[in-house]
């Protein structure tokens, strides 16, 4: 496969007075001299542009259940091309991902990946679906944009998996292009985001905001609790009383278990009755869809009606079991075969059966 070119002029930036250049992808708003990079590390000032340093090329690729984005009502059970590139625009301290989000040496990208090689290697596969993933696609956003576009040329599905940390105009481009998101909302205080992420919680709740006013976008939210930080149950009722109160009750709610990783690793793992407690409060709080992750719970797994209380779809870690879901139209929300409840998500009249599996895929040698 023949290399292409890692570096291109970005979008979202301006020229300051005094010569710098802004960079108007994420709320830093990094201004820099010639040669200088944002925190992210791949958009950087080169002469009188910004620049992509890291376009065309990932730090992997993995085909895995759509599940693990996690999205559990984006068609359950099918396998997703997963792949991300190098950077963050935060500093979370708790980086489950920090090998490839917190790499500053551009080595580490070894897969030269043109968007149309992405999109057929997933067909390949046997993917419905790509996933901008491993680190965040705003700090890659023309990247994904043009691979969103290759995709969805070949009748592929994409998925952000992203902080949702960005501005009005790169929320506005990224998600143009998106069919699905999972958005990590890693705490629900501004001293969590200031003092672990160096982040601000404001522009986060902006674009769920946003994902659920102003886009057809399906998206789930995940929050990875962190034992002591942000578990408290306080803190998880105004947080399901937000979700409730400004994006409705069928958004689906993720609670997954913290280990300890970067530069927390002296906090003891999530204890699995800290996310059954945090479900508990969110239902409680009338978000109808709750679920545990990164531990093994079937019915924290598992989708229920919200109806009857009728078990809808039934998970055992990523694998598929029990289906009692009505899908009157492919693509659309389903229907709960016992008392009719309407089921929101995008649905197929069957569930896919890739399972569990995580398949690594050199892109060169995918499909041979």
């Amino acid at each position: 496969m023949n290399e292409i070119a890692t570096i291109v002029t970005a979008r979202h930036w301006h020229r300051l007075v005094d010569g710098r250049l802004q960079c108007d992808v994420c709320p830093r708003f990094c201004k820099l001299r010639d040669g200088q990079r944002g925190l992210c590390f791949v958009r950087a000032c080169d002469g009188d542009r910004m620049v992509l340093t890291t376009y065309g090329r990932s730090s992997g690729f993995c085909v895995d259940p759509i599940e693990k984005k996690p999205l559990n009502h984006f068609l359950p059970g099918t396998p997703v091309l997963s792949f991300g590139t190098a950077g963050c625009n935060l500093t979370c301290r708790f980086c489950q991902n920090w090998d490839i989000s917190k790499v500053s040496e551009m080595d580490r990208l070894n897969d030269a990946a043109p968007p149309e090689a992405i999109a057929e290697a997933a067909i390949r596969l046997g993917c419905r679906s790509v996933a901008f993933t491993y680190n965040d696609p705003v700090v890659f956003l023309e990247y994904a944009v043009d691979v969103a576009k290759a995709c969805h040329a070949r009748g592929l599905k994409t998925v952000a998996v992203t902080a949702g940390y960005m501005t009005d105009a790169a929320r506005a481009d990224l998600f143009a292009h998106m069919d699905a998101a999972n958005v990590d909302l890693k705490g629900f205080s501004e001293a969590f985001y200031r003092t672990l992420c160096s982040g601000h919680l404001d522009p986060v709740l902006d674009t769920l905001v946003y994902l659920h006013k102003e886009t057809a976008v399906w998206f789930e939210i995940t929050t990875l609790l962190i034992p002591g930080e942000n578990d408290g149950d306080d803190e998880l009722h105004a947080l399901a009383q937000w979700v409730v109160g400004h994006l409705g009750p069928d958004v689906p709610l993720h609670f997954s278990a913290f280990h300890p990783d970067w530069k927390m690793t002296d906090r003891p793992p999530t204890p699995p009755a800290t996310l059954a407690r945090a479900r508990a409060i969110a239902m409680a709080e009338g978000v109808h869809f709750v679920y545990t992750g990164n531990v093994n719970d079937p019915e924290g797994g598992s989708t229920w009606c919200p109806g009857c209380g009728e078990r809808l779809i039934e998970r055992d870690w990523y694998r598929l079991g029990q289906w009692s879901l009505a899908v009157p139209e492919a693509g659309g929300s389903g229907l709960c075969r016992s008392c009719g409840s309407r089921i929101a998500g995008v649905f197929d009249a069957k569930p896919g059966d890739w399972g569990a599996k995580r398949l690594p895929v050199r892109l060169q040698s995918a499909g041979r």
